[in-house]
């Protein structure tokens, strides 16, 4: 069976994509469009994707308020026998979606194929398991027997980011899903064509109408009209901090719960204790994805009295990194996903440049691609102060900063001297001290001698301007629900 066929589509790396919405079980377009170009080769353009507007996001609203009652009655176990089949599907079309988000997004395709997008069907499989095994909360207090039930909160509004669109959406759409709750994706308009695969997926899972919708568009557009419909009872972003105030302040308005992962400028501590080798191939390792990643730890602190050997040893693992086109194994350096962001990750270095920080290696246009390339040279910073904009801000490119530290209080001091707290990584042989630096440093998540490392079921989230709110396991799943406690009074019979 091939699930990739219905409405307007074109063909993307030899996989049939439609361009259209999918709203209410059928795919829908719009009278106008929006270009989708490759960041492998700008001159190519991919498809012409429909622009949505406030008309296209009442209507998906309402095929999601529509479907609500009967999806939710459906119950977690006959939710799940869904979900599971939609997991199977996206297991069994790997290759399709790594062809399309390569093109798209330009991530490595071996990553895509063999990493990135199976954790898609994972997350599918997690959620449906997680909630068919809620065990209510059940006490006995005041002459009462106590329990907490779940109930479905309502449709569910998802706007995911251009940077793992296909895994992303899967992890925020899941937990909704499963909760019982209809959903409304967005995906952004940088990369959305995996997000419209996603909804032929579902629909040969057997995914009832209405209960999974696709609406493609501008944010300022379509996107702000969804999160400013009262109907909506959740809302899920990942995205700037800008874009989740002014998400927030709608989210306000209409009192829906609503929560947010905004990035992050994550410290990677390495003390003079660590296995440096180890420390230096790993913070090298933060130039993957080009350096789009949320969790990449940006600013690397290192004890001072180990400065040099930890740089020269830092420098051989950069110096491996190979610039080239994602479908190649050999590229470990894929393109920055649109000329917009590369002239933006250009201008912080341009400015640190003239604000007298020094740049340790990079700082240019890689010449691969030419005048109209998005590689960029993987980059080291060492800033002439703590206060510098390329410490402070996050840049979401190949670009890292360099900075010593004195001592483990200095340590601490500089890692939590910014206003992100997403992530953090250390590296120390001590695990006294990992357990120190654990307790100390303030973000969401925070990892000692490894990176990257993910279980489905911890709690996942930012603090200061990284986020709010938590996802994974059952926090996601008590967030796409209402929560109510139920009593009855002992001895009470029927």
């Amino acid at each position: 069976m091939n699930p990739f066929v219905g409405g307007n589509r074109v063909e993307v790396g030899g996989v049939s994509v439609s361009t259209d919405h999918f709203i209410g079980g059928k795919r829908v377009s719009s009278p106008t469009t929006f270009e989708d170009r490759s960041p492998l080769d700008w001159s190519v353009k991919l498809a012409d994707v429909s622009r949505g507007d406030k008309a296209t996001a009442e209507l998906a609203i309402t095929a999601a308020v529509d479907a609500f009652p009967a999806w939710a009655s459906l119950g977690p176990v006959g939710r799940a026998e869904i979900l599971r089949r939609l997991a199977d599907l996206i297991d069994a079309n790997i290759e399709s979606l790594a062809a399309v988000e390569c093109l798209d997004m330009a991530m490595l395709h071996e990553s895509l194929r063999l990493r990135v997008l199976s954790r898609g069907a994972r997350n599918f499989r997690a959620y449906a398991d997680l909630a068919a095994q809620y065990e209510e909360r059940v006490w006995e207090s005041n002459g009462t027997v106590n329990r907490v039930l779940r109930m479905p909160a309502g449709p569910t509004v998802v706007i995911t980011p251009w940077n793992a669109p296909f895994m992303l959406s899967t992890w925020k759409c899941a937990p909704a899903l499963a909760a019982g709750n209809t959903v409304v994706l967005k995906p952004a308009e940088w990369s959305p064509l995996s997000c419209s695969l996603l909804a032929d997926l579902a629909h040969a899972a057997g995914m009832p109408a209405g209960v999974f919708n696709v609406v493609q568009g501008i944010g300022a557009e379509v996107g702000a009209a969804l999160v400013a419909d009262p109907r909506a009872r959740r809302i899920s972003f990942t995205g700037s901090p800008a874009t989740g105030r002014h998400i927030g302040r709608e989210a306000a308005t209409n009192l829906v719960p609503f929560t947010a992962e905004l990035g992050g400028k994550g410290p990677f501590v390495v003390f003079a204790d660590a296995d440096l080798a180890a420390a230096a191939q790993k913070a090298a390792g933060q130039y993957d994805d080009s350096g789009q990643v949320c969790l990449a730890g940006t600013r690397l602190l290192v004890e001072a009295s180990v400065r040099d050997e930890f740089l020269a040893l830092f420098n051989q693992f950069a110096d491996q990194h190979v610039l080239g086109d994602s479908h190649d194994p050999a590229t470990t350096i894929s393109p920055m996903i649109h000329p917009t962001h590369f002239a933006r990750v250009a201008g912080f270095v341009d400015r640190a440049r003239a604000n007298g920080d020094t740049i340790l290696r990079g700082g240019a246009r890689s010449e691969l691609g030419g005048d109209d390339g998005l590689w960029y040279e993987p980059t080291l910073i060492e800033p002439k102060s703590n206060d510098s904009e390329i410490v402070q801000n996050e840049v979401f490119g190949p670009v890292l900063t360099f900075q010593t530290f004195t001592d483990e209080a200095d340590a601490v001091r500089l890692a939590n001297s910014t206003a992100y707290g997403l992530s953090a990584i250390v590296y120390t042989s001590s695990q006294e001290r990992a357990e120190r630096m654990g307790r100390a440093l303030r973000a969401g998540t925070i990892w000692t001698n490894c990176f990257l490392v993910r279980d489905l079921t911890a709690p996942f989230g930012g603090i200061g301007i990284s986020g709010m709110g938590r996802e994974g396991g059952d926090y996601a799943l008590d967030f796409c629900s209402d929560l109510k406690t139920f009593q009855v009074k002992e001895g009470t019979t029927y």
